[in-house]
């Protein structure tokens, strides 16, 4: 086993992996006493230990000096001691330095073994330390090679994987395209790439904000939140920590040219770019734009908001199936709940019509009802009373009341509706036997004008 040239070799592959020198001669002397153990068996007592002058590896075999022999191994005679050491007395340990040309094929391939697989650990936690750091980064790579839809990233030094849940769709690579991603996770047990790649988190599109706009990099414009639905549409909220900037402005850029860059980088994707709000009903209505909003209903416990918007703007602010609301939800972090100006004004009547149902409430108990929350028979029904001793002129007692015969009625209006389904359903099913038994008739009739067509030409041919 030629070792001459070790020391080029481990500074080459040092230099080339980004490996520690330190390692990868740990690596090598552990190899060659892995070897020694193969070739001599393993209860020798070896020492392996570079020799940073020569370049080499030498190897020492230890035996302790004895009067008597019992692990050939690993004792030695006096005599023999003395042979080697003249001076050394029982009890003393002797160094023989080993050729490692004598551990022959078997434990050569052992010992290449243990470097491949040190080499590849080595390799593993260099990568590890280099880019654990470096996770939320935007990196740009080269596509190497496609794995079942997976795409395989040379970063240069090491290989990073962009998987195809976390490709945005529609979007295709060749080999040798370049590619910039963000380092989503960086895996330290991984039999393929250590690094996973994202094109479609919200932070890819932070990131390039910050690339492009210095005033997010300085501080001065602050991003509070990002949703994306990538490659389609994604929306982004901005502020400014100085009242003179502002923060979408500095996002757009001169004629667009800021966002516009990221635009491209995306692939057409189309972005919001929102002014943040410390109120959370005007965020949402900003998040909702560019939809008019001509109310807000907050419900602060189940963290939902009902928002009422004029019925020429119910389609924009829903959005194409629903993209809009459900952007600005994910953004705000709020249920939204859109319904059009008719259709609330339509269930906000219902609900008065409800309370009227209420055994023994007038109309201005009804009003004052109305005007305190509730808003339906069904709420005040789930109500407890002390929710409706808030009102003054209720007490204990006409609470529970009120409570029972809200439950009543509201039963009443479920029978009621029942029943008026039962009716349109049964009007329904006699619609249909009545368009059956005209598209019956209707045949009967073509075919008595079949017959008395054919009828003549029967006459004409005798």
């Amino acid at each position: 086993m030629l070792m001459s040239d070790i020391k080029r070799v481990v500074e080459q592959v040092s230099r080339d992996k980004g490996i520690d020198r330190k390692i990868l001669i740990q690596a090598l002397e552990e190899a060659l006493r892995s070897a020694a153990r193969k070739r001599y068996g393993a209860k020798i007592d070896i020492e392996a230990n570079f020799n940073d002058e020569t370049g080499e590896i030498e190897i020492f075999q230890f035996k302790e000096v004895v009067e008597t022999i019992e692990e050939p191994d690993l004792q030695i005679t006096l005599k023999e001691g003395r042979k080697l050491d003249p001076e050394c007395e029982v009890g003393d340990s002797l160094g023989t330095k080993m050729d490692a040309a004598t551990f022959g094929r078997i434990a050569a391939q052992s010992a290449k073994q243990v470097i491949i697989q040190k080499l590849k650990d080595a390799e593993r936690d260099a990568v590890y330390s280099n880019y654990i750091d470096r996770k939320g980064e935007i990196i740009n790579g080269i596509v190497q090679r496609f794995d079942r839809g997976d795409i395989v990233v040379n970063l240069g030094a090491t290989e990073a994987v962009l998987p195809v849940r976390e490709q945005v769709p529609r979007e295709s690579y060749r080999r040798g395209d370049r590619i910039r991603a963000l380092i989503l996770d960086v895996l330290y047990e991984s039999r393929g790439p250590q690094i996973v790649l994202s094109r479609t988190h919200p932070d890819f599109l932070v990131m390039l904000f910050k690339t492009e706009v210095p005033e997010i990099a300085e501080g001065i414009v602050d991003i509070k939140g990002c949703a994306r639905e990538p490659g389609s549409r994604a929306k982004i909220a901005v502020s400014s920590t100085e009242s003179d900037i502002d923060p979408v402005g500095a996002c757009v850029g001169m004629k667009g040219s800021r966002v516009q860059n990221v635009v491209q980088e995306l692939r057409g994707e189309k972005i919001d770019i929102i002014p943040w709000h410390v109120d959370a009903a005007k965020y949402v209505c900003n998040a909702l734009a560019p939809a008019e909003i001509a109310r807000v209903i907050i419900d602060e416990e189940g963290r939902s908001m009902e928002v009422i918007v004029p019925d020429d703007f119910l389609s924009v602010a829903i959005g194409k199936r629903g993209q809009n609301v459900r952007l600005a939800s994910r953004l705000t972090g709020w249920h939204l709940d859109v319904n059009s100006e008719s259709q609330y004004n339509q269930t906000m009547q219902n609900g008065y019509d409800s309370l009227s149902q209420i055994e023994g409430l007038e109309p201005k108990m009804v009003d004052l009802l109305f005007e305190k929350g509730f808003h339906s028979a069904e709420e005040v029904a789930n109500a407890d009373s002390e929710d409706l001793m808030q009102i003054k002129t209720i007490d204990e007692a006409k609470a529970n009341e009120l409570i029972q015969h809200a439950r009543a009625a509201v039963e009443m209006l479920k029978v009621k509706a029942a029943a008026a389904k039962q009716k349109e359903k049964a009007k329904a099913q006699a619609d249909d036997k009545a368009v059956e038994g005209s598209d019956n008739a209707e045949i009967v009739d073509n075919a008595t004008d079949t017959a008395q067509d054919a009828a003549p030409e029967s006459s004409d041919a005798t």
